[in-house]
């Protein structure tokens, strides 16, 4: 038993990382606010898309364990217009990503510490930060950060949940109407919601990554069924944790007529208020600095991830000679960490106060090139390119199919529904 404890605590890392970067906006902000405008109904997709997705970050760690390479690497062996699109996607999306994260978490930065008067101030400073703490620490900080963060997370939210349950939801006001899932608004919002539950499909290959950073960290070169198991629980977790959100969402605001403020630090503050008003007003510092910890710990990893991501690919597509890349590179990593952070300041401003929109329009691009990003994933660890001892299982790969079907299904649906609205 101890050694198995010890063989888990030197390969916990990067699932826990995926959990804390997954369970940000996706769960704070989409989940919340798909039970408060749906309800419980809501809750099969979340369930659904969790499910339907699963294998294609599964596929990121176990290339990884496999190959002891990254996935972008396996990306490059599938051609290079494939590692030229997964570089042009990865650039479309990341500073929208990172900029919905950023506001996001700005908004309960403020309401933490009750700061309003800084403005677009406050997101500067926090990106200010962000970028120090992974240039001078990098991963062993940020790995021992996220553990901390994931333990206050879960307790919490546990917490609130069970509480919840055991108040039940509130009574509807009279004359209260549902919003409509199945019109133009709702099916966007459904599609926003998909785009980032647990978290977008190309953000799969952090997963490679992660992994093998942890490799080198401790030294230590887990089985592949130690990865799986490692990552499976994390993700397990996330899925989990979700279906609490919509829940709370559900009994706390559905049916309240009321609806989450599109401000971001207003929004942080009803987060937060959802929690204390089933555990206690005796909780909101509590709550308020963990809603803010989550949040930090989020952004910190969507930086890693795009930094680290970004810097492999630029090693793949311009240097030949393997043996001299990590010298040649070896800033990059900080100069990706300053270019993401000035784009992602700039998509901030262009949407204002606007958190909603921001937030919805990076989760459905997110959703709409992962289709892509599942199926280089699948071709890489279902065919030549990693040995047949380590291929998913047939379940897996029927799953692996489904999901691709899905995620192409909803993306023409939303391509068919915006060109409707722009020809009408």
């Amino acid at each position: 038993m101890n050694q198995r404890l010890s063989q888990f605590s030197k390969t916990a890392g990067p699932g826990i990382l995926f959990a804390c970067t997954a369970i940000g906006v996706s769960h704070l902000v989409q989940s919340t606010r798909a039970g408060a405008d749906y309800g419980l109904f809501i809750l099969g997709f979340v369930i659904l898309v969790t499910l339907l997705k699963y294998p294609f970050f599964e596929f990121g760690s176990r290339y990884a364990n496999s190959t002891q390479t990254s996935i972008i690497d396996g990306y490059k062996k599938l051609g290079k217009p494939a590692l030229w699109l997964y570089f042009l996607l990865t650039i479309a999306s990341m500073f929208f990503v990172t900029g919905a994260v950023g506001f996001v978490t700005a908004g309960f930065f403020e309401n933490l510490f009750g700061i309003d008067f800084l403005g677009e101030w406050t997101v500067v400073i926090l990106f200010a930060v962000c970028v120090g703490i992974l240039a001078i620490g990098k991963y062993n900080l940020l790995d021992s950060l996220i553990k901390i963060i994931a333990i206050v997370l879960v307790v919490s939210t546990v917490s609130a949940f069970l509480l919840t349950l055991y108040n039940g939801p509130i009574e509807p006001v009279a004359g209260f109407e549902p919003k409509d899932l199945w019109d133009v608004s709702g099916i966007f919002f459904l599609l926003a919601l998909m785009g980032w539950m647990p978290t977008a499909v190309d953000l799969s290959s952090w997963n490679s990554l992660w992994t093998l950073e942890r490799m080198k960290q401790t030294k230590y070169k887990p089985s592949l069924k130690e990865t799986l198991f490692e990552f499976r629980l994390a993700y397990l977790i996330t899925g989990i944790l979700a279906i609490m959100f919509v829940t709370l969402g559900a009994f706390i605001f559905y049916g309240s007529g009321d609806d989450l403020p599109n401000n971001n630090s207003l929004f942080a503050h009803e987060i937060v208020t959802l929690y204390t008003q089933t555990i206690g007003d005796w909780s909101y510092l509590i709550i308020a600095a963990s809603a803010f910890t989550v949040m930090f710990g989020t952004i910190i990893a969507v930086f890693d991830g795009y930094s680290r991501s970004l810097q492999r690919t630029v090693e793949l597509i311009f240097t030949k000679k393997e043996e001299k890349i990590r010298t040649k590179f070896r800033t990059f990593y900080v100069i990706f960490l300053l270019l993401i952070s000035t784009g992602s300041l700039v998509v901030i401003f262009q949407f204002g106060n606007n958190l909603k929109e921001l937030v919805d329009f990076a989760t459905v691009l997110s959703f709409v090139i992962a289709p892509v990003i599942a199926i280089f994933n699948f071709r890489l660890v279902t065919g030549k390119h990693l040995d047949k001892n380590h291929h998913p299982s047939l379940g897996l790969k029927i799953l692996s199919v489904s999901g691709i079907l899905f995620l192409i299904g909803f993306a023409l649906i939303f391509v068919i529904l915006k060109l409707d609205l722009f020809l009408s």
